[in-house]
């Protein structure tokens, strides 16, 4: 494959991802845009405390997605239509246990997510509110991660696409009628996320079972049951689980910390946060683009299109990730008033507005090396990576660093996301010049 046509190739991934991704982020914009122009930040404060138990949830069970792609991908590449079905059967089973398990202990998930996460009385009233109107998307939103996961992997990234996009616009819609015309503060948002996450389970399985038809084979019900091959499956989704609930415990730990200085602070760091989520979503791009271009040349057993797909992954990263420093550098204050006409929360927002000017620089290397090893399965060394980063350093230097308040917390962060990448890009050092991550 020369490098034209692997390029081609790439930004049919790429492109599709980053503006479904963008939807995503542009939709906790306007999530928070709508409760943000409310007459009190405690709803701001409700939303984002709210948020993080789910965060706690979802992005836990993001496990499925990231595990679905990397096989998905590596049986693309081995040509296999049996293997499709029954990797995305098993992704199906997994997610639908595990989303039975979280509404039968919803009381205690949700009481016990409350309790540790800190505010005023009156904001963790709204959390609690919010959080029992989205826990009933749970069902919906696990399945979406696997029917992702799957049409990802299939390098069908313009599907996912227009998913993400019907999904995402069904859901602003509703926020406004629910939020804006019908006033239903923090439940308009919630219920908003719940309907369009239900219409996006049927739109996927559409596309689904569009994308199966190009590749005949049968659903081997026996295979998505059997225990060997389910061991495998939860063995890398072990690695990633443990991987992504240290990444949402710091998150969470975040966010906790700026709660225990006020509810302003916390407002503040929930506008900052969604710039980050805008930021790391749009990069993830190329993370993605990454999971399944390297998934399919380690499938196929093709170096040449490994070191292609991550020579290109990098090339964009850096390049995406200089233009949302300058965006943030220079709109970023405009960004801030847009969130929310309060003004003390937009001047307190403002002044830690330096440390997300520089977060996408430091952000490239993690969010790209993560889609090098989650395309080449390699769960362990991610999930050692982030127990380092986690427990190592972002930890103790929060410890180190709190009497600088609420920049001492932007500051163990930022060196959170730096270290991630620097040992992820150990790790890709070792096992490139060992093994190697195509075995030909």
């Amino acid at each position: 494959m020369d490098q034209k046509l692997a390029s081609r190739e790439f930004w049919l991934l790429a492109g599709p991802m980053i503006i479904s991704n963008v939807s995503v982020a542009l939709l906790g914009l306007v999530d928070t845009a709508v409760v943000g122009h409310l007459d009190s930040a405690v709803y701001l404060g409700g939303v984002a405390i709210g948020s993080v138990v789910f965060d706690f949830l979802y992005w836990g069970m993001g496990f499925l997605r990231m595990g679905t792609t990397g096989f998905i991908a590596q049986i693309h590449g081995q040509k296999d239509a049996n293997a499709m079905r029954t990797t995305l059967g098993q992704s199906l089973l997994i997610g639908f246990g595990l989303a039975m398990l979280i509404l039968l202990f919803q009381l205690p998930i949700i009481r016990t997510g409350l309790y540790l996460l800190d505010g005023s009385d009156e904001v963790k009233y709204y959390a609690a509110i919010y959080c029992h109107w989205m826990i009933w998307g749970a069902p919906a939103l696990i399945a979406l991660f696997s029917i992702n996961g799957f049409l990802l992997g299939m390098q069908n990234a313009i599907s996912t696409l227009k998913l993400a996009i019907i999904v995402n616009s069904i859901n602003i819609v509703l926020d406004i009628v629910f939020v804006v015309g019908l006033e239903m503060d923090v439940r308009g948002v919630a219920l908003a996320t719940v309907i369009a996450q239900y219409t996006g389970v049927l739109i996927g399985l559409w596309f689904v079972r569009k994308e199966l038809r190009k590749h005949p084979g049968h659903w081997l019900f026996d295979q998505i049951i059997h225990v060997e091959k389910l061991k495998r499956f939860l063995s890398l989704n072990n690695d990633i689980f443990i991987r992504t609930i240290c990444l949402i415990l710091v998150f969470a730990f975040f966010t906790r910390e700026g709660a225990r200085h006020g509810d302003l602070i916390l407002a503040a760091n929930s506008i900052l946060m969604k710039f980050y989520l805008l930021m790391a979503l749009a990069l993830d791009g190329f993370n993605h683009a990454a999971e399944a271009l390297v998934g399919k040349a380690v499938g196929s057993r093709n170096k040449a299109i490994f070191n292609l797909s991550v020579h290109l992954a990098l090339k964009w990263s850096l390049v995406f990730g200089t233009a949302f420093t300058g965006f943030y550098w220079l709109a970023g204050e405009w960004l801030i008033s847009m969130m929310t006409d309060l003004p003390i929360v937009g001047e307190t927002a403002t002044t830690y507005l330096p440390w997300m000017i520089a977060m996408p620089l430091v952000s490239i290397w993690c969010f790209l090396l993560d889609g090098v090893f989650i395309g080449a399965t390699r769960g362990a060394e991610m999930r050692n990576s982030m127990l380092a980063c986690t427990f190592v350093f972002f930890l103790p230097l929060w410890y180190l660093f709190q009497d600088l308040g609420n920049h001492g917390l932007w500051l163990a962060f930022t060196i959170f996301i730096l270290v991630r990448g620097i040992t992820l890009g150990m790790y890709y050092y070792f096992i490139d010049k060992r093994e190697g991550f195509v075995q030909v």
